[in-house]
């Protein structure tokens, strides 16, 4: 199966699940399914090998509201089985609508749910590995509406501060900062901040492998341009889609519209 193919199997998955679950947050799982796919497919030094071992990369969710796309993800490359998915939003399930690192033995760093406080832990996580000397690379995914947290702007001072080349911050830009805040000229203020910025489509694995590979000598930003409900016409016109699950009549629509994109 190639990956076009790999990804609308995903996002049907995605559907079914959340209609299984009866929750979910489709558009942000939808905008942020390429950039989870970029990663544990090459984009980070992360394997089922490897990640019993201290010398690994880490990744971060941050933006907790992904968890599901994250959880897709992670089946398909087989750190959980597929069929658990299926637990999802279930009594005594380890599978829920935020990340939760008590259950998953360290396949989770970063529990999520409060907005802001992801990266945050991050930055530590990459400032531990610099005293260590370990090698470790930390990625974190955060939403770009997550950018009005003052504690990401903070961090980020600390972050720039201690020369933290060894991190990456990927910033799914599927242009919510921007309905909160007019004119926000997000590379220019992460410049301003410390952060070597790389810029890419967010919906192109290519691109967005290769500027996980890039290093500048300080800590790295990526904002990966996404659409909202991507690569499903319903989901990405109707904002409703942001916290929503699909009922019985619309599931095959939904599945439909993904083949069809």
């Amino acid at each position: 199966m190639d990956e076009t193919a790999v990804l609308k199997s995903l996002r049907k998955g995605i559907l079914n699940t959340a209609h299984i679950g009866r929750d979910g947050n489709i558009q942000s799982c939808f905008s942020s399914l390429e950039i989870l796919w970029a990663l544990y497919n090459g984009g980070m030094n992360y394997t089922p090998e490897n990640r019993g071992t201290p010398f690994h990369d880490r990744f971060v969710l941050s933006k907790g509201q992904s968890n599901l796309a994250l959880m897709a993800v992670l089946a398909e490359c087989g750190y959980i089985g597929r069929e658990e998915l299926n637990s999802f939003c279930k009594i005594n399930s380890r599978i829920s609508m935020q990340a939760d690192r008590t259950k998953f033995d360290g396949l989770i760093e970063c529990s999520a749910g409060s907005l802001g406080h992801g990266f945050p832990i991050a930055v530590g996580m990459a400032f531990a590995a610099k005293i260590r000397g370990s090698g470790e690379h930390i990625f974190t995914l955060v939403g770009d509406g997550e950018m009005n947290e003052g504690t990401m702007w903070e961090t980020m001072l600390f972050a720039a501060s201690e020369d933290l080349d060894n991190l990456t911050m990927i910033i799914d830009d599927n242009g919510s900062i921007n309905k909160m805040l007019k004119g926000f000229d997000l590379t220019k203020k992460l410049e301003a901040f410390g952060f070597v910025v790389e810029k890419v489509s967010g919906h192109n694995v290519d691109e967005i492998k290769n500027a996980l590979q890039k290093r500048g000598g300080k800590p790295t930003a990526i904002i990966a341009k996404t659409v909202r409900g991507y690569g499903c016409k319903t989901v990405m016109e109707d904002n409703s889609w942001f916290h929503r699950y699909p009922q019985d009549d619309e599931l095959a629509v939904l599945c439909r519209e993904v083949d069809e994109f």
